[in-house]
């Protein structure tokens, strides 16, 4: 991985998506729960905002800090593409820091959110370490 690298993943949402995020996350809005005068049912903002998340999920990332700008709604049936830009990759051997920016569209072409998050990229070293410093066994 390089600076300038961009990164993507391409979802779209559905019913069964807003509803299970309702439950597990309480946010049960009106929007997120009834279907607006055009019939739509919006998706809740922090759901999409699993999109760049599942991209960091695929490095080990673990993220210190996350900003999100919410530019337009997304709505079930909407197919989201999300691109991660490397804008900084550096820090001592064994310990990488990350800092990324992304941009999410919508299958129209317009911008749906955007953001920014600094943070680490956890070694496989790093993933065996219980939090009190102890290592972790796992029977299989």
């Amino acid at each position: 991985m390089r600076i300038g690298d961009i990164l993507s993943w391409t979802r779209t949402f559905h019913e069964e998506d807003v509803r299970a995020f309702s439950l597990v996350s309480g946010d049960e809005g009106r929007q997120h729960v009834l279907p607006d005068a055009a019939g739509r049912l919006m998706v809740q903002g922090l759901l999409t905002a699993t999109l760049p998340s599942k991209i960091g999920g695929e490095l080990n990332f673990l993220a210190r800090q996350m900003t999100f700008r919410f530019h337009r709604p997304v709505f079930v049936g909407d197919t989201i593409r999300c691109e991660v830009r490397v804008d900084r990759l550096d820090g001592p051997p064994g310990r990488l820091r990350l800092a990324c920016s992304w941009s999410c569209t919508n299958q129209d072409g317009t911008l749906v959110m955007s953001g920014s998050s600094e943070g680490v990229i956890l070694l496989p070293s790093d993933l065996s370490t219980s939090a009190d410093g102890g290592s972790e066994s796992r029977d299989r």
